[in-house]
């Protein structure tokens, strides 16, 4: 198939395609799963009332996503333009995920507990969201020069421990709790997707998948079955959700939140950093799947949509996403971006959220998430030197501790909450319990303090690790030794290996393990001097691209 034209001058490129059609559904699925989830998170974890929720935040949301779609749609237009090439897929994105449930537990959720008032509790998200954007902002001119400086394994390996640990896993796990549903629309997507079968007049593969879910479950109704947990009740529950709003400012609501400040930092600059090493590895990505976008008007993009929305009402933080190559691959090119950002308001400004909610089970939307993970974990060792496999592999294990560690947190204080509930623990035992129960765990064979440690700032970690496997692989022992001395400085300041940013009262956060990697940098330089140690260049062996 032809990518490009014979020449650019006078060249238009074609807005939709065919293969924007599956790009669409899947990507405008995984969309819908993440705001289905921050719906309940802000109705059923923060109770904020529904005249809140479908009233401000979801409308504002919803301006939020329709910019950052159409920005992106933008760009991809300007860059078929540019090269002459019918190949080029825009860059997807939405809510961060993972700061989804950063600003729900760490910053609304305390806040709205401290005050009673879930009002503030969105005040306190709204400034988080508030310094988060100019983060964005200003690290979108530094973030080239760190993309030339660094090996393209270890951007796109911690990309791969993401999409391992936090994108495949949930989805893997819903899917067998359900198999009747989740398997079969799994393997309905596999086939079409990977192995090329074409559905009857070129349905996507996406669409016929929740199709297939939702008859199963309505179906498994009549039988008493109850798959996918959907009932008539549910359906008519939600259109009372129905009605017209738009984004109203909310600049009060704002500046109101900065009663919040010291608690807000803590998290909203590591997680501003995280972001920004989030949205150049998608950046990296992009490009090793054949279609390269400039750092800096990403990054900024991202900043400034998240900005105006935080304004309108919205504490959710706007991000590239993982997954620019899974919706290439699919046919994606511009249109099913700019195709997403109308459905986003469609669904955000009518209420019809709550009414998909009701209609579709979740756990066939789950096969589309798990595949994008799958492919930005073969991303990274398709397109990188075979040599590199080492460094991604290293460059997983962070996000593997991060994602163990937050498996155990979970069941621990879900089991601390139910003994309290039945009036088996007093409520001034529980921190004895808690402390008692970690103690144990090492005896069990769980190392939980290695998780905790190894798992923190696990994206940065990760990326630092990835960096110093493969220079060393490749004998720059100095370039190496800079990564290394980098990890002890970000580990000094808690920005890795740590569960705070600080000095930990001058010594760092983690003093043992910064001091570990000062030491390696050290060895590594001496090796480097006065060794031997070869010249590289980071991104001038990467792989070719596959062809579709």
């Amino acid at each position: 198939m032809s990518t490009s034209t014979a020449g650019t001058a006078g060249f238009k490129p074609v807005l939709w395609t065919p293969g924007d059609w599956n790009a669409f559904f899947g990507f405008g699925t995984n969309i819908l799963v993440n705001m289905l989830v921050l719906t309940g998170l802000l109705r059923f974890v923060l109770k904020m009332p529904d005249s809140l929720v479908f009233g401000r935040i979801l409308p504002a949301l919803g301006l939020m996503l329709c910019l950052s779609t159409f920005y992106y749609a933008f760009l991809a237009y300007r860059l078929a333009a540019k090269t002459g090439r019918t190949d080029v897929c825009a860059l997807p994105s939405g809510v961060s995920v993972p700061h989804m449930f950063i600003v729900t537990f760490v910053i609304m959720l305390p806040v709205t507990i401290k005050t009673g008032d879930p009002m503030k509790g969105w005040s306190a998200g709204l400034v988080w969201v508030f310094f988060q954007s100019f983060i964005l902002m200003i690290g979108g001119f530094i973030a080239p020069y760190i993309r030339q400086i660094t090996p393209r394994a270890a951007l796109l390996g911690t990309l791969a421990g993401v999409s391992v640990t936090f994108i495949s896993m949930r989805p893997a796990l819903e899917m067998y709790m359900t198999p009747q549903i989740g398997l079969i629309c799994f393997a309905i997507i596999m086939v079409s997707w990977f192995g090329g079968v074409k559905y009857f007049k070129g349905i996507p593969a996406g669409l016929v998948a929740i199709a297939v879910g939702m008859i199963i479950a309505w179906g498994s109704n009549l039988f008493g079955l109850g798959l996918g947990g959907l009932t008539v009740k549910g359906v008519g529950d939600a259109f009372a959700s129905f009605g017209f709003s738009v984004p109203i400012p909310a600049v009060n609501q704002v500046f109101s939140g900065f009663e919040f400040l010291g608690v807000i930092l803590v998290t909203a600059i590591p997680f501003g950093i995280y972001d920004l090493v989030e949205a150049m590895d998608n950046v990296e990505s992009a490009e090793a799947a054949g279609d390269p976008y400039p750092t800096t008007r990403v990054l900024t993009a991202d900043g400034i949509v998240s900005l105006i929305g935080c304004l309108m009402g919205n504490p959710f933080i706007n991000a590239v996403y993982i997954g620019h190559p899974g919706w290439k691959a699919m046919g994606g090119r511009i249109g099913y971006s700019a195709a997403t950002g109308i459905m986003v308001i469609l669904l955000s400004w009518f209420g019809i959220i709550s009414v998909l909610l009701a209609l579709v089970p979740v756990v066939a939307i789950s096969p589309i998430l798990l595949y994008i993970g799958m492919l930005i974990g073969a991303q990274a060792i398709q397109t990188t030197p075979l040599k590199h496999a080492p460094a991604i592999v290293l460059a997983l294990t962070p996000h593997l501790a991060a994602w163990g560690k937050l498996q155990i947190d979970t069941m621990l204080g879900s089991t601390l909450n139910a003994a309290q509930s039945v009036g088996g623990l007093a409520a001034d035992k529980v921190g004895d319990v808690k402390t008692a129960a970690l103690a144990a765990l090492p005896q069990l064979g769980v190392l939980y303090h290695g998780m905790e440690v190894m798992g923190g700032g696990s994206i940065l970690a990760g990326l630092i690790l990835g960096a110093i496997g493969v220079f060393v692989i490749e004998r720059d022992f100095l370039r190496a030794s800079a990564f290394a001395l980098t990890g002890a400085v970000l580990t000094y300041f808690g920005f890795m290996h740590g569960e705070a940013v600080g000095t930990g009262g001058g010594l760092g956060v983690t003093p043992g393990v910064a001091l570990s990697y000062a030491v390696v940098a050290a060895g590594l330089f001496a090796l480097g001097k006065w060794g031997t140690s070869e010249h590289y260049v980071p991104h001038a062996d990467a792989a070719a691209v596959p062809a579709e």
